[in-house]
């Protein structure tokens, strides 16, 4: 089907785009002597020294990513990831439409393109500077609701897969689909467990690795989606 073909494709660039962008943010901000007396000197708020953010929770990927010149790197990349969700979940709705022999935008479809804007809002005002407590809550709610309608899609589109794996028998790994609905489960349940510290102030360690850790396993989900589906001609 056309569709799975496409699907297989944007997976893998979404999966990529993102976690190669995010990690050459941090690589630049903890190497900014690479780039010194030239025209992409690193702004100083975005240096920082060496440590592995994942597991020590040094350093935002806000902060590693929303000083020139690493936002010349993220915005267009998460820009970019943002119209590939569109077509994503697209795809997965028609898919399926020509399954089922129906016409529905089912609600992941609509979940998962949500997801997409608010991605696409949050780069946008990476960076951009205005000392209102208003518009830090605006931003941070733009985040939040990026995380949560993207976990509320693939749960959907996960659970419409498992209702007719059986229609799926020769298109599909059932292995990479149960690996689909543990990751799911697991965001879910990390998110919000999670919660009521993210809430706090403190913490400041935990909540950076949590956002890093947790950005990559909301993308595994498409490098999953790559794996799921056979090769199709």
């Amino acid at each position: 089907m056309h569709e799975i073909t496409q699907i297989r494709k944007l997976s893998v660039w979404i999966f990529f785009i993102p976690l190669l962008a995010i990690n050459l943010c941090l690589f630049i901000s903890q190497n900014p002597d690479f780039l010194e007396n030239t025209l992409f000197k690193v702004d100083q708020i975005g240096r920082s020294a060496f440590s592995i953010p994942y597991l020590d929770g040094s350093l935002s990927i806000s902060r590693a990513s929303r000083t020139y010149p690493q936002y010349l790197i993220f915005k267009p990349a998460m820009w970019l990831t943002a119209v590939l969700l569109f077509f994503y979940w697209k795809n997965n709705n028609n898919l399926i439409n020509n399954l089922k022999n129906t016409n529905f935008n089912y609600k992941f479809k609509t979940f998962g393109i949500l997801s997409a804007v608010f991605l696409a809002i949050h780069s946008v005002f990476l960076g951009i500077k205005f000392d209102i407590q208003l518009y830090k809550l605006f931003r941070r709610v733009v985040l939040l609701l990026f995380i949560i309608f993207e976990i509320i899609a693939q749960g959907i589109l996960v659970y419409h897969f498992y209702k007719i794996k059986s229609k799926l028998e020769n298109l599909i790994n059932k292995k990479v689909l149960f690996f689909k609905m543990i990751l799911v489960s697991i965001l879910a349940t990390v998110g919000i467990l999670s919660l009521p510290i993210l809430l706090q102030s403190g913490n400041t360690h935990f909540k950076h690795a949590l956002e890093w850790n947790y950005f990559v396993g909301v993308i595994l989900f498409y490098l999953f989606s790559r794996f799921f589906w056979r090769r199709t001609t």
